[in-house]
């Protein structure tokens, strides 16, 4: 909204300058000494015309050059000696705009042709109208107003420059932030879950050897490490990810069904629609929602199947995840961080997110995430 404003208001500022410009010339016109020949309604039109042309400049700087030059010619051969007002702004826009050549070239040609056509208005001879003509259009004011388009230019590519600098700084202080969390979370965690799961298996190893009972307190501790040595890896892995190694995706989800069978849940995976390329953001987003729900399903539905669904839509990624666990329809989920997770994830995208129990008994989870590109 913000940016439509400023739109609104440069192209009514434009026009406000154009007339302006345009008023300017006509009263000078107007009050000033011309020829009184038929071409005078002609020299009017054209001096109108000069003005109302510089609101177009900022969209089409090239073509206003050029009208605003043809206007200003053709009114000195109408016999109206009235300065270049227009040519000079349009001069302005088009050096800032970055068409220095095309301005060289055309102020050239106008600095060849105001002489001819101000000794074709036949008010003057040769040498007053030569030097009334150059008056016209003074060098000088033609140079300041190439230099100051220039000199703008050159400030906003600074700012512009200035503005990519303080991203890339943003963005590489995120990423040593990054790191340094992967690192101490490497050096904090890591070693003490490795040692809890490493116990835990010599004890369930040595208890079977033995003929013992299993304690089911030390199977879920060794289930429990080997659990959350996958899930540190997964997020070291994801801090220290900085775009050199490949995104999980789509194409790895398979892999976490795969691997939910292998915990003792019957899980299926079913893709619909046609496979067609997806922002690497949704991407990502989809990998995480299917592995967050079937890592909740695993730890706390107490399920026995689990269904896994995307359909692949033009405009939009639909994921759905059921299951057939413990929750009931008058159960509300509490939003763990995995959740909220999820729905951070989905909602910075546009997307929206349903997770809730089923009417018919276990736990659902339904996202849809858009897929439109956007520039």
């Amino acid at each position: 909204m913000r940016t439509g404003l400023s739109g609104a208001w440069a192209r009514a500022r434009d026009w406000v300058i154009a007339v302006g410009v345009a008023a300017t010339l006509l009263v000078t016109g107007l009050s000033g000494q011309h020829s009184a020949t038929s071409l005078a309604p002609l020299g009017y039109t054209l001096l109108t015309a000069g003005g109302v042309a510089l609101a177009a400049r900022r969209r089409a700087p090239v073509p206003v050059l050029a009208v605003t030059g043809l206007c200003t010619v053709g009114y000195q051969a109408a016999g109206f000696n009235v300065p270049a007002v227009a040519y000079l702004f349009a001069v302005y826009a088009a050096v800032r705009a970055g068409h220095r050549t095309m301005t060289i070239v055309a102020s050239v040609a106008m600095l060849a042709l105001l002489p001819l056509a101000a000794l074709a208005s036949g008010l003057h001879d040769t040498g007053e109208a030569f030097t009334q003509a150059r008056s016209a259009l003074e060098i000088a004011w033609l140079i300041a107003a190439g230099a100051a388009g220039e000199a703008l230019r050159q400030a906003e590519r600074r700012a512009d420059e200035a503005e990519r600098t303080r991203e890339e700084t943003a963005l590489r202080r995120a990423d040593e932030e990054r790191l340094r969390i992967a690192r101490e979370l490497h050096d904090s965690l890591t070693h003490q879950i490795s040692v809890i799961k490493v116990q835990a298996e010599v004890a369930v190893h040595v208890a079977r050897r033995r003929g013992e009972q299993v304690p089911e307190a030390l199977l879920a501790i060794q289930e429990a490490g080997r659990e959350a040595s996958r899930e540190l890896r997964a997020t070291l892995q994801a801090l220290r990810d900085d775009d050199t190694t490949p995104p999980r995706g789509l194409d790895h989800i398979k892999e976490l069904v795969d691997r939910a069978g292998r915990f003792g849940l019957d899980a299926t995976l079913t893709i619909e629609g046609q496979r067609c390329d997806v922002p690497a953001a949704v991407d990502r987003t989809a990998y995480r929602i299917v592995q967050e729900s079937l890592t909740n399903i695993a730890r706390h539905a107490a399920a026995t199947t689990a269904s896994v669904r995307i359909d692949c839509r033009p405009d939009a990624l639909a994921i759905h995840i059921d299951d057939d666990g413990k929750a009931t329809p008058g159960t509300a989920p509490v939003p763990g961080v995995g959740l909220l997770g999820m729905h951070e994830r989905v909602t910075a995208l546009g997307g929206h997110l349903r997770a809730a129990p089923r009417d018919e008994g276990g736990f659902t989870v339904q996202a849809e995430l858009p897929v439109a590109q956007t520039s």
